[in-house]
């Protein structure tokens, strides 16, 4: 049989441990142990794996889910053998913390898979106040190890060197000792109340020493993290870590 489907730039990678990228568009998880993935994000898998869907995993990310309606579906993955994760072709990109003092905040649609080494919680964006149903909590990481987050087309990173702005359903991730804001793009006028919008009714403001990244495509949906939305796989839990966690 031939055809070049069965390049060599397609054959699967080998010789790694632990998370890397099987091409743009997929991660591959050598797994000896276990890593934590977004509900859905299995594309196929080699060997003894298990697979547990996760509740809210704490106490307060039960509470901080409750009061929101906002988590990230998440299930834990457990034993050996080979796992790949994809979200509808998105690409992919690794991120490894480094340290205790390592910390990325990021939009928990674009979360597709960590290592169980690292702390995360759902905070709330500093400045978002009751401005808007968008983008109140973020995900943050810290700690050391390895993260897979996706973006929607080739992103941009921006170093946070001056007054810095973006649509927070386009705001990927960011550093976590960022200042961050909603500011107001739509001034209340004779053009807003005939209808006439600029479409940008709040944008996120970005201050101090770091970078954020931007994808370039605006996410359809209310929140930033919730688990429901354009970016959630068929098959996925609808409800995200509430549903699964009252669910089971």
């Amino acid at each position: 049989m031939r055809s070049d489907l069965f390049s060599p730039n397609n054959a699967e990678t080998a010789g790694h441990r632990g998370m890397a990228l099987q091409n743009s568009k997929m991660v591959k998880v050598a797994l000896e142990g276990e890593v934590i993935a977004r509900q859905g994000a299995m594309v196929a898998y080699q060997g003894q794996i298990e697979f547990e869907a996760l509740g809210s995993g704490g106490i307060g990310r039960f509470i901080t889910q409750q009061l929101t309606g906002e988590g990230i579906p998440l299930m834990r993955a457990k034993g050996r053998g080979d796992l790949f994760l994809a979200d509808y072709a998105s690409d992919v990109f690794l991120v490894d913390l480094e340290g205790p003092h390592d910390g990325l905040t990021i939009n928990g649609r674009n979360v597709l898979g960590f290592e169980p080494s690292l702390s995360w919680d759902i905070q709330r964006v500093q400045g978002a106040g009751m401005l808007s149903t968008a983008g109140l909590f973020n995900c943050v990481f810290t700690g050391r190890g390895r993260i897979a987050i996706t973006c929607k087309g080739t992103p941009v990173v921006l170093a946070v060197d001056q007054p810095t702005y973006a649509d927070p359903q386009a705001a990927v991730c960011w550093s976590a000792g960022l200042q961050t804001g909603f500011h107001r793009a739509d001034q209340l006028g004779l053009g807003t109340l005939l209808g006439r919008t600029t479409g940008e009714a709040f944008t996120m403001s970005f201050a101090g020493q770091g970078f954020v990244v931007v994808q370039p495509s605006e996410e359809i949906g209310g929140s930033l993290v919730s688990g429901t939305g354009a970016g959630q796989q068929a098959g996925s839990s609808g409800g995200g870590i509430l549903g699964g966690f009252l669910g089971r």
